[in-house]
Parts: structure tokens; C-alpha cells; sequence
């Protein structure tokens, strides 16, 4: 492989300046990565746990133990953790689906949610089974200019027909910092100040590990997330996670599955060792990821492009947010993060439609697993203002490889520091 020696040496120099921010990043990793293994310890996972189970998959022990160690993981009474799960849309869905009920009121407070939540929230009347069409009403209160919560806006929003409090922990597809776990804690504190009897749910996706402690920790009543992002750690081939509080955990069971069967079911078909192992590994993939969002950063900034968060701000996802000047500088970066990969790097992303979204979008995806953004990737609605969203990197070296690629994509010279 060919690689530009000047830009190389350029990423070398960079890496001395942020040791000390790799640092902090690898101990952070270094306690998740304890706090897991105590789990797995404390519920004395063996290698009998991996076995999985066919057909209703009643008495399957390997899935309880798993969903108690996630439960640990997150400071939470209860954990459902399954295969079953399409995607961090679907798994999002069945935790509201099951705790909101026909008059119920949604209110985000984080401004509008991911893209692919919009079809799931719907409109009234629309025919599709939306939380809308099932007499779910809904509000979201718009984010300050700087990206903070508008506290006026939304304690008149939080009337007492407001059921559940959503918080979208992650940018998304949106130019504003993500919520840290105590910026998560002050809203959960806020709005049971209001109404004490709201349940503080959180779309934890891309956070996880991220931080020592989970949303669960700091007052969120139920999160949930994807295990083709943070915590299936590379290996797990499909699913997600909820975890929070018991009853509100099995409510969610009984949307995914069936009232009266919830947390009793749920064949795992050959994934348990992926999904253990995958969280076990979660940690230190996670911490890889953010190493390579700090490099991303750092070069970018020199280069003179606008990023979000900047390489010495405090991270609370693997996101890295890069605004560029125009349509054909953001297609060129996500094609060379493309041909970084190890998968299809031969074939080049043009933008498209995509089901859940208004814009054709265009992805970076060379992973092992379909939509693993863990693993390197890059994505970007073709919208001004033109942001790309590089995340993942289960490996530092391949991340650095991939920004390599795309400065060398984009025609940038080396310029010598």
C-alpha cells in the first residue's frame, strides 16, 4: 500500500501533540474495561453461557446472565439485550411503543430527533401504526443557538400529560455538541423537579463507553441503544440493548415480543459468544474510535475546516463532526474513508435515497458488519451545511489509515508545520 510520506509525517508530528489527550482516553477505556470484566465476574459467566437456544428459547440461561451483566454495565435494574432487534431505530421504538399509551404525550427536549425516529414519532391519521396514528402526541422543544436545553421553553412544554422526556445523547445529523452524562443528570434532576412521575428516557446510541458512567447512572429512567454500534464491540452481528428500570424494562419486552411473554423468550441463535465477547471488547474499541476522533479533529483543524467537537474538547460520542466548503470536498472525504477499508474498498459511495431520510445521504461503510458504525465509517446528508460524520475505528491504525486516505482524496498539498 502507497501511502503520501508528507502527510504521514504530518499525522506522526500531530500524535506527539496529543499524547497527553490519548492518555486520558486510554484510561478511560482502561475503567470500562474493568468495570465490564467485574461484571462478567460477578455473574459468573461461563463458557456454557455461549450455547444459545432454538425455538421459543425458554429457560436459556445465557441470555439472562446477559442481560444481567449488561444491567450491571449500566447501573440499571434490569437489561433486555437481544438479536431480534433490527437496528437502534427499531430497539428506540419498541422502548417507547412500550411505555406510552393512546393520550400519552412525547416531549423531546433535545430538539428533533435522528432522522429515522421521525417516521416512528409520524403524524396523526397517517396510517402507518406511528406513535401519532396511536393517539401519542408529541413536542419538541427547539436547542438554544449554543446547543443548550431552552429551560423556558420547556418547563411550559412539561404539562402533565407529558408520559416520557426524550434526550437524544448524540448530535445525529445536527452542528451541536452531544449531552455528556451530567449534562444528562441536570435534565433528568429538572424535570422530575417539574414532574416527578415522567420517565427520563435516553437514545444512547454512538455514547457508550465513552464516558466512566452510563445515562442510567445519572437519573435516566431508560435508555437503549444498537449493538452494530458501541457495545457489540465489532463482533455482534445485528441487535440492541434497553436498560433501566425493571418494569418499564419488560414493558419494552412485551413490545418487542408479547404481553405475558416479554423476558421469558427469544431463541439467540448462535450470537451468545459474539454478544459477550462483543461487550467485553466494547470498551477498548470505543476508546480506539475516540483516539482517531481526536486525530480527525486535530488534522482538520490545521487544514482550516471547521469541526465540532474541537480534538481538546471533553467526548461524549464517537462522532466527529467536519463542516466543508461545498458538496464535492464532503463526497470526496467520505470516498476516501471508503477506500481505507478493508471491506469493498474497491467500490466508491455516490449519495442516494434512503429509507427514514428527507436527504440522499452518502456512507463510507466498508465494515464486516452491514451499518457497523463502530467499525471506520463516514456518512453525510448532501444538505447544506455541508457536515460530515466520521465515526469508528476499532482499530487506531485503521483510523489513521482512513484519514490519510481522505486528505490524500480531497487533493490537499502537505503543508509543513
Amino acid at each position: 500500500m502507497k501511502l503520501d510520506e508528507a502527510w504521514l509525517k504530518q499525522l506522526e508530528l500531530l500524535e506527539e501533540e496529543l499524547a497527553g489527550r490519548f492518555r486520558e482516553l486510554d484510561r478511560t477505556a482502561e475503567r470500562n474495561q474493568w468495570k465490564v470484566i467485574a461484571a462478567f465476574q460477578n455473574h459468573r459467566v461461563g463458557d456454557y453461557h455461549f450455547a444459545g437456544s432454538t425455538g421459543y428459547g425458554y429457560n436459556d440461561r445465557g441470555r439472562e446472565v446477559l442481560d444481567k451483566v449488561y444491567a450491571e454495565v449500566f447501573g440499571a435494574e434490569a437489561a433486555l439485550v437481544r438479536p431480534h432487534f433490527a437496528s437502534g431505530t427499531h430497539t428506540i421504538a419498541a422502548a417507547l411503543y412500550g411505555v406510552l399509551r393512546p393520550g400519552d404525550k412525547l416531549l423531546y427536549l433535545t430538539g428533533q430527533p435522528y432522522d429515522t425516529l421521525h417516521g416512528v414519532i409520524g403524524k396523526p391519521g397517517d396510517g402507518t401504526g406511528s406513535l401519532a396514528d396511536w393517539g401519542v402526541s408529541y413536542e419538541a422543544v427547539p436547542l438554544l443557538p449554543d446547543g443548550s436545553v431552552d429551560w423556558d421553553a420547556a418547563e411550559r412544554a412539561l404539562t402533565p400529560d407529558v408520559k416520557v422526556v426524550g434526550i437524544q445523547r448524540s448530535r445525529g445529523y445536527a452542528w451541536r455538541r452531544s449531552f455528556s452524562v451530567a449534562d444528562i443528570g441536570e435534565m433528568a434532576a429538572r424535570v422530575k423537579r417539574v414532574l416527578p412521575g415522567a420517565i427520563v428516557f435516553v437514545d444512547n446510541c454512538y455514547g457508550e463507553f465513552t464516558e466512566e458512567r452510563e445515562p442510567t447512572e445519572a437519573g435516566a429512567d431508560l435508555i437503549a441503544g444498537s449493538l452494530i454500534k458501541n457495545p457489540g464491540g465489532g463482533l455482534a452481528p445485528t441487535g440492541g440493548y434497553i436498560a433501566g428500570r425493571a418494569e418499564l424494562v419488560e414493558l419494552a419486552a412485551n413490545r418487542l415480543y408479547a404481553p405475558g411473554i416479554g423476558l421469558e423468550v427469544g431463541a439467540m441463535l448462535g450470537t451468545m459468544r459474539s454478544l459477550f465477547q462483543g461487550l467485553f471488547l466494547a470498551p477498548h474499541a470505543v476508546g480506539q474510535a475516540l483516539k482517531g476522533a481526536v486525530l480527525a479533529a486535530a488534522l482538520f483543524e490545521r487544514l482550516g475546516f471547521e469541526t465540532n467537537p474541537r480534538w481538546q474538547d471533553p467526548r461524549t460520542d464517537i462522532i466527529q463532526a467536519v463542516r466543508f466548503d461545498g458538496a464535492d470536498q464532503l463526497i470526496a472525504f467520505v470516498q476516501g474513508v471508503q477506500a481505507a477499508a478493508a471491506v469493498d474498498a474497491h467500490a466508491v459511495p455516490e449519495p442516494s435515497d434512503m429509507p427514514g431520510y428527507d436527504h440522499p445521504v452518502i456512507m463510507a461503510a466498508g465494515t464486516f458488519v452491514q451499518g457497523g458504525s463502530l467499525e471506520l465509517s463516514a456518512d453525510a446528508p448532501i444538505r447544506e451545511p455541508y457536515i460530515a460524520y466520521w465515526q469508528g475505528g476499532l482499530t487506531y491504525a485503521h483510523a489513521k489509515l482512513g484519514l490519510l486516505k481522505a486528505v490524500e482524496n480531497l487533493k490537499k498539498p502537505c503543508k509543513d508545520s
